[in-house]
This record gives C-alpha cells, structure tokens and sequence, in this order.
C-alpha cells in the first residue's frame, strides 16, 4: 500500500495575515503625538481669533468663548490703530519684495546651477556661509550701505521703499533652495533647447521656471511672510509713518489700547489675515507645482 507523505506547507501560507480591525501601536502613538503638537500650536491662534470677538468684561474675565461675536471689534481696532496706512505700506513693500526676490534669487539659482565660471564653487560655499550669520548682525552695515546709497542716488533710500525692500531681494536660502531644484531638471533640455535656438534666458524662462513652479512659489511665500512679518529692520530705516509696516502699526496700537484686550486681539487678527489668504488660496497652486513638476530621467 502505498504511503502518502504529508504535504509540506509553504512558508507564505504559515503567516496569518493581520485583521481588519487591529491596531498599529507604534501608529497610534505617532498620531496621538502629532494631534498632540497640533494642537499646542494651534491653541494661541484659537484663542486670539475667540477674544477678538469678545467685548471688553468677557476678554478680561477668563471667558473662552463670547457669548456674541462683536464683529464690529475689527473696525473699531482698524479705525483707531489707522490701519490704513500701514496696510497700504506693507502690500507696496511685500510686493516689491516678492518680486524682486523671485526676479533675481532665479537668474542667480540658474548661474549657479547651469552656467560655469571661474570661483563658482567658492562663491556658491561664501553664499551659504551667510547662513550662519545672525540677521541682527548685518543691520548696521546694511543700514550704512543704504544711507550712504540714499546720497549718492537720485531717489532717497531712508524712509522710502528701497531701504525697505532692495537688501532683501537676494536671499541666500531662496537661491539655495532654487538651485537644487534646477539641479534635478535633465540636461537633456538644453540640449532640446539649444536646437530650437533658445538661448539661457528663453530656456530659464519658457522651460526651467515652469518646471520649478513649485519652488518659485515657495520662496515667494517666504518673501512675503518675511516682508510682512518685519519690524526690526523698518523701525530702523524709517523715522515717520510714510512708509512704515502694519507690523509696527500694531505694535503702536498694542500700547495705546492698553487693557482693551479684544481690539489688540482684532488688530492681531487684521494684521495676520492678509498671511492665512495667501496661503488657502495659493496652496491648491502649490500642490499642483510639485505635481506638474515630475521629470523623468
């Protein structure tokens, strides 16, 4: 009789699969982490936009919520700290900045990544050593740089946008990060681009910035964050309210509000909308960059 030798199972079937329903340890501890840090961070915004819209013995009572949303609070903070003017200036400043830098942090990134010539390698690792350098440390040469400029021009420098917005057009960082990502673009463009008898600037401009539309979009992001978040560097170059910020608007709102905490909140809020805007509105635009912007090699 012959004998049937027992069937040898292979090893893929001797794992149980996991079930539906149970749980990664290690991921539930990861979420609970980050839901953790989310909400310290988002705890402090939270709460100025709810005092905001509270009337003054709700603010100072230790209330959370307002029981009626004063939205009048925004125009009367924005009526008293004159916010008008300050807006005005920041959007002038922010915009000259953002485009400035986007204009001349790409024609660098690409020479740096493109173009060769002598000391590339030193002035590119000179570059990124200013990264190391405190931002307060370089106010007083900057701030004789633009004086002496204001009197060798025709346009003054001190209390007008240049001093406001020309030293920021060549960030480090942005030229940096933009550099990298012209690296990745294949070299089989400009090879493509050189048949049709595109130059650099027609390649950079109708082939490498598109690609790159992500990281464009990024450092304009930073620039205007930046721009508008500045306080430091305005007090010092203006001496009257022409061209000063919002940034320092609301700081002169903070002392002269006083205890009306519920308008410093508004005034916070008016002076941080302008940012949140931006952002939902260019953050479709943003994703769809880094899609778009997927190269095969």
């Amino acid at each position: 009789m012959a004998s049937h030798a027992p069937a040898i199972m292979p090893a893929t079937a001797k794992r149980q699969p996991k079930r539906q329903g149970s749980i990664d340890i290690g991921k539930g501890v990861i979420y609970v982490v980050l839901l953790l840090f989310a909400v310290l961070a988002l705890a402090p915004f939270l709460y100025t936009v709810s005092v905001s819209l509270m009337n003054l013995t709700e603010a100072t009572g230790g209330r959370l919520m307002p029981r009626a949303p004063q939205w009048q609070n925004y125009s009367e903070a924005w009526n008293q700290a004159r916010f008008s003017r300050y807006f005005l200036n920041s959007v002038i400043i922010a915009s000259i900045t953002v485009a400035g830098e986007v204009i001349f942090c790409t024609l660098a990134a690409y020479a740096f990544a493109r173009l060769e010539f002598p000391g590339k390698g030193f002035m590119f690792t000179l570059l990124l050593a200013t990264l190391m350098i405190p931002e307060a440390v370089t106010w007083v040469p900057n701030f004789i740089t633009v004086s002496w400029l204001g009197r060798v021009t025709p346009i003054p420098w001190i209390n007008n946008w240049p001093a406001l917005t020309i030293p920021f057009m060549a960030g480090a960082f942005s030229i940096f990060l933009l550099r990298q990502f012209f690296q990745q673009i294949p070299k089989d463009f400009w090879d493509s681009a050189q048949i049709d008898g595109a130059g650099h600037l027609r390649y950079l401009v109708q082939i490498m910035a598109p690609l790159s539309k992500a990281a464009i979009l990024t450092i304009a992001l930073f620039s205007f964050i930046g721009s508008w978040n500045a306080l430091a560097w305005p007090i010092l170059v203006t001496t009257t309210p022409d061209w000063r910020p919002i940034s320092y608007g609301l700081l002169a709102f903070l002392d002269e509000a006083g205890t009306q905490f519920h308008l410093q909140m508004a005034g916070s809020m008016i002076t941080i909308a302008p940012i949140l805007v931006i952002y939902f509105f260019t953050q479709q635009t943003f994703i769809e960059g880094i899609a778009s912007t997927g190269v095969k090699g």
